[in-house]
């Protein structure tokens, strides 16, 4: 019990203490263990739980969804929407169907949208440039394979 009070206060200062880049990291990762919750119980039949499990995900999803500013986003906030509400009807597929394929598709798509989110906060590190002719042929060799070897 005290474990989970504890766990509870840290998940509570992360999110009030993070940007709005880190908060949509931690709704992907919430939605994730949803997703892997709601198989866990569909395997073991526990249909409540399911559900309720589903439920959260798609309270994620909601959330994720309403969060997107489409003024700045553009494209890339139009199709998110897409991709959130074809997540939201399969996750209904899967629970009125008492399905695992929904849960994995979206599971699946859920993996690859934190994977590429988690892309954007990492730092690009700068490269060492040891002479100017190396500087001159990056652009040029960079997507070049090496044809030759000694």
């Amino acid at each position: 019990m005290m474990w989970n009070g504890a766990h509870d206060a840290y998940l509570e200062n992360r999110i009030l203490s993070a940007d709005p880049l880190e908060l949509v990291r931690l709704l992907y990762e919430a939605a994730i263990a949803a997703v892997r919750s709601a198989r866990e119980r569909l395997a073991a039949g526990e249909i409540a739980a399911r559900s309720h499990s589903i439920s959260k995900a798609c309270e994620i999803l909601i959330e994720l969804s309403a969060a997107l500013d489409h003024s700045r986003g553009g494209e890339i906030s139009s199709r998110l929407a897409a991709l959130y509400h074809y997540m939201l009807n399969r996750l209904m597929d899967a629970n009125l169907q008492q399905a695992d394929a929904p849960l994995a598709e979206v599971l699946g798509l859920l993996t690859t949208l934190a994977e590429a989110w988690e892309q954007t906060r990492t730092p690009v590190e700068p490269q060492a440039v040891e002479s100017p002719w190396a500087a001159a042929a990056e652009p040029v060799l960079s997507g070049v394979a090496h044809a030759w070897s000694l």
